[in-house]
């Protein structure tokens, strides 16, 4: 093992030591804590770039903790599909971290930085992990950070969203237990390459249980990404929390995706028995779905941040509507497309943060109100995040849905996903105009109150600048990403390479 391999657990420890030590300063010495937590961001954004790069050679790298190998010790594995995630993780967490600071929004609470770190810590161990156990946990790790994030500021309303927020999220860790144990007694392992190749040797006695476990699986992971119709949670609990803590969930339902991403080919191909792609028969409408009911709740919304919600979950179906197929092509348009909705998703929250701060005591509420400082360029932003969001020229939602529309041509059932991205992009266009022109561009009724606020600083608009310019850049640099999107899928969907770097660098 060389000492470049070891860079492999650090997108876990930096968390793991900001955590504690920001909690002992952040009372006594708060700048010393915020340079710490902003050091951390930045330490983990230079480990994501030299990950991603280490793993341009398009090998599989595992690292052994303790020196156990696989199957008996914890595995992290790093490869094409773990970079791209740490990367974009790291960039979205640097980005919100400094919108959070700018706008004082970590002042709400004393716990907002080591909260923030530990839910990172658990992201990053879940882009990592090559063991279904180590999964749960470091699902469990950032699932009770987002606990404490998501009542930030406090509030009755978050309150009550964050209540069935953990009893939503508590239920599918019962599932994701069942099924880690029925997977233990089928075949007494969980790392997932040795779980790959004992699946394919199990007779026809185990092929029962083993398709319950694989649906209890699946459903979990549906559960984390907010699938239909087990979605009815993310709505109401994004638009709940403070939008700067919004924008970081932007990727949490991504984490449902990857997961899928991760298992399905691997534990459930062609060699799985009666679990053989196992998502297949529900995953197409269900993504569907979640696409259409996610852009009628666009149109439907009633505030800046429920809107932004809707469009994550729009986002989700669309990606699904990729995924679904489960061909190498499709799957590498998804993975296009997954980077630039994370990006818009968290734009949309930062833009309507700083929107309603702007407009006092109107808020984020979809009405007229009168003329507020900086409207014109909030508006802007409100524009291109909307571009971005509902995927029309020139920013990387447009090439994104265009990749799914070419890659899934050949695939069973394109005409539905045909006729789910163009009509839900229509649906997309109208609710955000409606939306833009009513916040931005109607006059408020003559006897509206005036805007009452204190004044805010420019540099509130950074953050989601920063986002929408790194979506242009998505877009400008199409080929190279596209290039990365298929190199990831071709080794996603070759699962014996990853159980011969797991188990033979075991060995």
């Amino acid at each position: 093992m060389t000492a470049s391999d070891h860079l492999l657990v650090a997108p876990i420890l930096v968390p793991a030591v900001v955590v504690p030590v920001t909690m002992l300063l952040m009372r006594r010495r708060r700048v010393f804590s915020l340079i710490l937590s902003v050091g951390g961001c930045v330490a983990m954004l230079a480990v994501a770039i030299a990950l991603f790069a280490m793993a341009q050679d398009d090998a599989i790298r595992s690292y052994a903790l303790g020196d156990w190998g696989a199957p008996f010790g914890i595995v992290l594995v790093l490869d094409r599909l773990s970079a791209t995630m740490l990367l974009l993780s790291a960039v979205l967490a640097l980005v919100v971290l400094g919108h959070a600071i700018v706008t004082a929004a970590d002042r709400r609470g004393w716990h907002f930085h080591p909260l923030f770190h530990f839910q990172l810590m658990g992201l990053n161990g879940a882009f990592l992990t090559g063991d279904l156990f180590n999964l749960f946990v470091f699902f469990e790790v950032l699932l009770i950070a987002s606990y404490g994030l998501m009542l930030h500021g406090q509030g009755a309303l978050r309150l009550k969203a964050g209540i069935a927020y953990v009893v939503v999220n508590i239920v599918g860790s019962a599932l994701f237990l069942i099924a880690l144990g029925l997977f233990y007694g089928l075949t007494a392992t969980l790392n997932m390459a040795d779980l790959s190749r004992r699946i394919a040797t199990l007779g026809s006695d185990d092929q029962g249980l083993l398709r319950i476990a694989a649906l209890l699986l699946m459903t979990v992971f549906a559960l984390k990404a907010a699938v239909v119709p087990i979605h009815l949670w993310l709505p109401r609990t994004y638009a709940a929390t403070m939008p700067v803590v919004a924008a970081l969930f932007a990727i949490m339902t991504k984490v449902g995706v990857y997961a899928m991403i991760r298992t399905v080919p691997l534990l459930f191909g062609n060699g799985a028995g009666a679990a053989a792609w196992v998502p297949a028969p529900w995953l197409l409408p269900a993504a569907m779905a979640g696409a259409i009911l996610g852009f009628i709740g666009v149109l439907a919304a009633r505030g800046l941040r429920e809107q932004a919600a809707f469009a994550v979950l729009a986002s989700t179906g669309t990606l699904l509507l990729a995924v679904a197929p489960w061909r190498e092509a499709t799957l590498a348009a998804a993975l296009y497309y997954l980077v630039q909705a994370v990006l818009a998703g968290a734009a949309l929250f930062l833009v309507a943060d700083v929107t309603l701060r702007r407009r006092g005591q109107y808020a984020d509420a979809i009405v007229p109100a009168p003329h507020f400082a900086g409207r014109d360029a909030a508006g802007l932003l409100y524009m291109v995040a909307a571009i971005a969001a509902v995927g029309l020229p020139p920013l990387a939602g447009f090439v994104g849905k265009l990749l799914i529309l070419n890659a899934s041509f050949a695939a069973p059932g394109w005409q539905a996903i045909w006729a789910t991205i163009l009509g839900t992009t229509l649906i997309g266009v109208i609710g955000f105009s409606r939306t833009g022109s009513t916040l931005f561009w109607k006059a408020a009724p003559p006897d509206a109150d005036p805007v009452a606020g204190p004044a805010r600083s420019a540099a509130e608009f950074a953050a989601p600048l920063v986002l929408l310019t790194l979506s242009a850049a998505l877009t400008v640099a199409a080929g190279w990403a596209t290039a990365q999107a298929g190199a990831a899928a071709r080794q996603v969907m070759a699962p014996e390479r990853y159980g011969s770097a797991i188990l033979g660098a075991a060995r």
